[in-house]
């Protein structure tokens, strides 16, 4: 593939202002075969001369590089220069149209994280929460950063002119500085294990697209000595509820108005089928396959029968991402499901206790807007919120007050860990657990290790006849 064009367009330069009519910079926009370029400048004068420069070399027919949109001329006579919020929103913008809703997120968060270690002025900066949000929210958000007003627009035109150059990187103290910062919160604790090492992988990803760009002439990062902390993969065993508790915390659900007892299906799903949050709340009434009553002569009733096994078929998630991050404006983004291939189903079994559960709700509540088993009170998206709160009270109503202060279902997730690990228990074949769980073995077995009951008192037991032996 071609990495040059002769099809370059150069446009005005633009006058970015702000709220109140203050101008904030000067903006050079072009494309090279299409592509969009832009570079902000603080003076007009810099501004004139950098698009001036642009028009020269097109009109002497130099050919354009499609890495970093400048002339390849420029490139040979000296490595090109980017400040780092030039190249952070461009490499945002970079991973923009692939990557899911969540995904920019997470992008957005650890480019947000490791700016205010490439800070290089101090002089009129923004308060760090303010600084914080305009770059979470705006500055790394393909779809937003062009609307930024107030405030927000104001430390967005802040950043343009006091980050240091991406170059700086190249010292192997900037880049530790980079990640330390990148796994320290606003108030200063150090960050939860597993966001330390998602920012980590992030930011070791766009420092390859800056060689890529040429403004590194290699990723400092893969030759640092720079650990992030080991994360703990296992489930903890206190977290999983026996069926006992899970019943009790299913009633205490059920007494809660006015979502509860429309929620009480949702997480029995969880709890007796391990679906995860974002698997439950995008399911039909196609995906519920229900066995078919049988006629009971004593009570002349149809009736489920005492092994009515049904299944849930279903082959995407919508997990929460908010509007600002989904192309189409929803609050969730429908996805394939995790760990496998757009159009991949899952079977799951159906016990009869979930079976009676689920008629029981699709008889009072139907099917909710587009086909969907759960809602919202008034028919819409069913907010996260909602049944987290919902959940909480449910815990303090069933559990006793020491039940309450331990890990034991804290989480809506754990109810998902509580039925793999009954299945396990159960001595259900690990392959079959990973295939109805959407989990690998080796994965399946890392994370419940600690969760399947006796395999200790086993293990000594045949310790001890070997012994004997």
């Amino acid at each position: 593939m071609a990495s040059t064009t002769y099809d370059v367009r150069i446009y005005k330069t633009e006058i970015r202002k702000n709220a109140a009519g203050k101008i904030t910079s000067y903006r050079v926009r072009w494309t090279t075969a299409g592509k969009p370029w832009k570079k902000s400048f603080q003076k007009s004068a810099q501004a004139d001369t950098y698009r001036s420069n642009l028009v020269t070399a097109a009109r002497d027919g130099e050919a354009f590089s499609l890495l970093t949109g400048e002339p390849v001329r420029w490139g040979r006579t000296a490595q090109p220069e980017m400040s780092w919020y030039e190249f952070a929103c461009r490499f945002a913008d970079l991973k923009w149209k692939s990557a899911s809703a969540k995904y920019r997120q997470d992008i957005a968060r650890a480019l947000t994280a490791a700016t205010p270690a490439l800070l290089n002025s101090d002089k009129r900066k923004p308060d760090d929460l303010v600084l914080r949000t305009a770059m979470r929210r705006w500055a790394f958000n393909t779809k937003q950063r062009d609307h930024a007003v107030g405030d927000i627009a104001d430390a967005l035109a802040w950043l343009a002119n006091n980050t240091a150059p991406v170059s700086a990187l190249a010292e192997a103290a900037t880049v530790r500085t980079m990640l330390d910062t990148a796994g320290t919160r606003l108030d200063g604790k150090q960050a939860a294990t597993s966001t330390i090492r998602r920012n980590k992988t992030i930011l070791q990803n766009a420092l390859d697209y800056a060689v890529e760009l040429q403004l590194l002439t290699a990723n400092p990062m893969k030759s640092l000595k720079w650990k992030p902390p080991q994360v703990t993969y296992e489930v903890d065993r206190r977290s999983v509820v026996n069926h006992s508790q899970a019943r009790r915390l299913l009633a205490a659900v059920a007494d809660q108005k006015p979502s509860g007892k429309r929620l009480v299906a949702f997480f029995a799903i969880m709890y007796y089928a391990a679906l995860r949050p974002e698997e439950v709340v995008n399911l039909r009434e196609d995906n519920v396959m229900l066995p078919d009553l049988v006629w009971n002569p004593e009570t002349e009733q149809m009736e489920e029968s005492a092994d009515a096994w049904g299944e849930l078929h279903f082959a995407s998630a919508a997990p929460f991402a908010g509007r600002e991050w989904t192309d189409d404006g929803s609050l969730r983004e429908e996805r394939p499901l995790k760990h496998r291939a757009n159009g991949h189903a899952r079977t799951v079994p159906c016990p009869p206790e979930l079976t009676t559960i689920l008629r029981a709700h699709l008889a009072e509540f139907g099917d909710g807007r587009g086909g969907r088993l759960f809602t919202g009170v008034h028919g819409g998206e069913l907010p996260g919120i909602t049944y987290r709160r919902v959940w909480s009270k449910a815990r303090e109503n069933a559990l006793s007050a020491t039940e309450a202060r331990s890990p034991l279902a804290k989480r809506v997730y754990d109810l998902r860990h509580a039925c793999v690990s009954t299945w396990l228990n159960a001595g259900v074949p690990a392959t079959q657990v990973a295939e109805w769980a959407g989990h690998s073995v080796e994965v399946l077995l890392r994370i419940y290790a600690k969760c399947i009951v006796g395999q200790d008192e086993l293990a000594r037991r045949r310790i001890s006849a070997a012994l004997r032996d």
